[in-house]
């Protein structure tokens, strides 16, 4: 009885000293919390005099096409409590019936967009935007066969999980460099309970931040084929709402004690697109389709910084273009990246690193060459990991 006992002490005491790490991780998130609102009255706010900023989400599912337990009366909520402007949904498809009829419209100020997750017989998957009826055809057609029949229908096909992706050389229309999702499926699972048994209450987004790095491998194949195609880079938060437990309860929902670790709520506050649309033009879902197809956009983590005022132009002799767009090389071309907090900003060329601006608010360069030309930011300021993983991930700008 006595070894017992104190085998049972034993292990409380292993017990509570490896609580130490998670508990000090706990106070070292909560202190990056202040930083983070100390931040908010530095920012400059570099309005665009012809764009505005819209924030939202790609990539989220619901109950409707399986692999999820969320539900619209959870979806619309979290979407505006979370201040977007848009989320594009992408049901997976069923031969059962048609998923395309997903969620869409206006709802509670957000615009949502019917979209899906679409798997070809290549084993390459999509999200098709908007969704079609005839969608859940896909997994019987080729990639090039399926492209061409949904491109010819006016849709967007953009590559979802490119570590699975085999057809590169297809005519899709963007691609998913960073997923909420994938790296979470990345977390050490041991560790992340620890870390969520301390932090998870009170600085959710903030913990799921720290396991994020950035996305090389995409960054390296996007930056590959931009050299000689026109893509749309994005992030999608493949929200599901449905990891968690619980016990003694139903699958309507009623659950006597449950957790989720992944609600719409907390997902959709953490990573974002930002599309940039003409003032001038409505905010549609045509509108905005148009935007993500020309790559006037970009990705921000925005739970550790407001992106907004965030701007990436090329201009010459009175002629300006955004990120996304296509100029012709020329003299006086010039290049300027303008950021709402002083950080470190990256100027890439082709996928190569060419220009750094420290603890800056912008930066410009005088072109003299082709390519394309992308921007990262970082906020240095808040330390690790935000040192090595961007706040700001920009479309490029084409010099022809």
């Amino acid at each position: 009885m006595k070894f017992i006992k104190k085998t049972f002490v034993a292990f409380l005491v292993i017990f509570a000293l490896a609580q130490i790490p998670f508990a000090y991780r706990r106070y070292q998130i909560g202190k990056l919390a202040e930083r983070i609102e100390s931040l908010k009255g530095e920012r400059t706010l570099n309005e665009d005099k012809l764009f505005k900023d819209y924030v939202g989400v790609i990539h989220a599912h619901t109950n409707l096409g399986g692999h999820s337990t969320g539900t619209f009366e959870e979806l619309i909520p979290a979407a505006k409590n979370a201040g977007l402007d848009f989320v594009v949904m992408t049901e997976h498809t069923s031969e059962l019936f048609d998923t395309s009829q997903a969620l869409s419209g206006n709802h509670e100020g957000v615009l949502f967009v019917n979209g899906q997750e679409v798997e070809t017989a290549s084993s390459d998957r999509f999200l098709l935007v908007p969704g079609s009826a005839d969608a859940h055809e896909g997994n019987k057609m080729q990639t090039a066969d399926f492209l061409q029949k949904f491109h010819s229908e006016g849709k967007l096909a953009f590559v979802t999980y490119p570590e699975k992706h085999k057809t590169w050389d297809a005519n899709f229309d963007g691609l998913e460099v960073f997923s909420v999702h994938t790296n979470a499926k990345k977390m050490n699972p041991v560790l992340f309970a620890f870390d969520a048994l301390w932090s998870y209450h009170g600085y959710a987004e903030l913990l799921i931040t720290q396991y994020f790095r950035r996305p090389d491998d995409n960054l390296k194949k996007f930056d590959e084929l931009s050299q000689t195609k026109k893509l749309t880079l994005f992030t999608g938060t493949d929200a599901h709402s449905n990891i968690g437990f619980h016990l003694l309860g139903d699958d309507a929902g009623n659950h006597l004690i449950g957790l989720k670790l992944d609600p719409y709520a907390t997902i959709f506050r953490v990573a974002h697109n930002h599309v940039l649309i003409e003032k001038e033009k409505p905010f549609t879902q045509e509108n905005l389709l148009a935007a993500l197809k020309n790559g006037n956009s970009f990705i921000a983590f925005d739970v550790i910084g407001d992106s907004r005022g965030f701007a990436f132009s090329a201009e010459t002799d009175g002629t300006r273009k955004i990120l996304g767009d296509e100029i012709d090389l020329g003299a006086n071309l010039k290049l300027s990246a303008l950021s709402p907090l002083k950080a470190k900003i990256l100027l890439f060329r082709n996928g190569e690193k060419i220009l750094e601006a420290s603890d800056s608010e912008a930066l410009t360069f005088e072109v003299r060459e082709k390519g394309a030309y992308r921007i990262e930011v970082y906020l240095d300021s808040l330390g690790a990991p935000f040192d090595v993983t961007p706040w700001i991930i920009s479309n490029p700008i084409y010099v022809k």
